[in-house]
């Protein structure tokens, strides 16, 4: 008789709630704007309820589906081959900003379904080669696969592609990978990540805005004024601290209890992407401090959950999805709230279940209904 397997009631509960307060926040941050824009202030709040009811049945099915069923070379490789194809014909389709596919009335992001598709790559092909991991078979394609992903994800957007790496990377250093790789994928990266930086002004200006706000030191250093020319290229770049000054305004006004849900005022036009990137912005000015440790420990949870799951499971797969999405999800919701708290440069990147944004919330449940199964066989 097969084992009923039993649910991780504290992830799927932190889950869900989760997933429902993002889905109050955004009707919170974005009904102003949705008015004045589309006629209705349910507008978005109606987009992130029906991506919702997809993400969720999709959450369901891959949670009732024994993850050992992904440990196939079809899975896996379908998985990146598909991710390639869409990356490449989002570049295409989309030539302004290369990110958006559009179906219709429905626009999907490729680089957001690349995470999971990559974790699951990633798990399988480091399982297959657990004892020789640290040879040049396991490395050169490894690496090719992850660097080309990385590489066409970063073109339009550098957060996502951050945190591709920094997945691949936890999962490596957990697999064993010998320090003189670590050390040479890092300076790697950091290399491909200064010229994906250097290559978008508004990219450049957002680093340099954030450790010389004045330009004091770039007037210094830039006395010809090429660079200062080459950062206002981009009508974006001309004033790309406006949204780390308007989080920081929102965050401030909330203070410990917050203006109350509704009630903040920073929504109203005066913060861009306020129902997306920076939404975190609008947690703190309305629900204040506690409202934001609130949505932090969520994440804790989740961190939590994942190393459990990763530590407890038996086999090597399991163990690598596990901590592929734990890494991913943990990292990607620092990197928001640390943005919006500007504690690090503007990336664009969404926060994790509680951003507006069907793609987003759709990878993400995916991948939580995936570790949500390993989950259920670690015990």
């Amino acid at each position: 008789m097969a084992q009923k397997l039993k649910t991780d009631s504290i992830l799927f509960a932190t889950v869900l709630a989760t997933v429902l307060f993002g889905v109050l926040m955004v009707y919170s941050a974005s009904s102003v704007m949705a008015e004045l824009k589309y006629g209705s202030s349910l507008h978005f709040l109606g987009r992130q309820l029906a991506w919702m009811a997809v993400a969720f049945v999709l959450m369901m099915a891959l949670k009732r589906t024994p993850y050992q069923r992904l440990q196939h070379p079809v899975v896996a490789f379908s998985a990146i081959g598909l991710t390639f194809l869409l990356l490449l014909a989002v570049y295409f389709a989309d030539g302004q900003h290369h990110r958006w596919l559009r179906l219709g009335p429905v626009g999907i992001q490729p680089s957001e379904l690349a995470k999971p598709a990559l974790i699951i790559f990633l798990a399988f092909f480091v399982a297959l080669r657990a004892k020789a991991i640290n040879t040049h078979h396991t490395l050169a394609p490894i690496a090719m696969t992850v660097g080309v992903v990385t590489v066409i994800v970063g073109i339009a957007d550098l957060g996502t592609a951050v945190v591709l790496a920094a997945t691949a990377a936890v999962v490596f250093v957990v697999a064993g990978l010998e320090r003189r790789y670590f050390v040479i994928a890092a300076a790697v990266c950091c290399i491909g990540g200064i010229f994906l930086v250097a290559s978008k002004p508004y990219r450049l200006a957002r680093v340099i805005q954030y450790v010389d706000p004045e330009y004091k030191l770039l007037d210094r250093v830039d006395r010809g004024g090429q660079l200062k020319a080459y950062l206002l290229e981009s009508t974006t770049s001309r004033d790309t601290g406006y949204q780390a000054e308007q989080s920081k305004i929102a965050v401030g006004a909330g203070g410990l209890w917050g203006l109350g849900l509704m009630q903040g005022k920073q929504k109203l036009l005066y913060l861009p992407e306020a129902h997306t990137d920076f939404i975190y912005a609008v947690i703190g000015e309305e629900l204040g401090l506690l409202g934001s440790v609130g949505v932090l420990a969520a994440f804790v949870v989740i961190l939590w959950r994942g190393l459990r799951t990763a530590v407890l499971v038996r086999d090597d797969f399991g163990r690598y999805v596990a901590l592929g999405i734990t890494a991913m999800l943990v990292f990607q919701g620092f990197m928001n709230m640390s943005v919006v708290l500007s504690m690090m440069p503007n990336k664009g990147i969404p926060l994790p279940m509680i951003s507006s944004g069907g793609s987003s919330l759709v990878s993400t449940l995916v991948s939580l209904g995936i570790l949500m199964n390993v989950s259920e066989h670690a015990g």
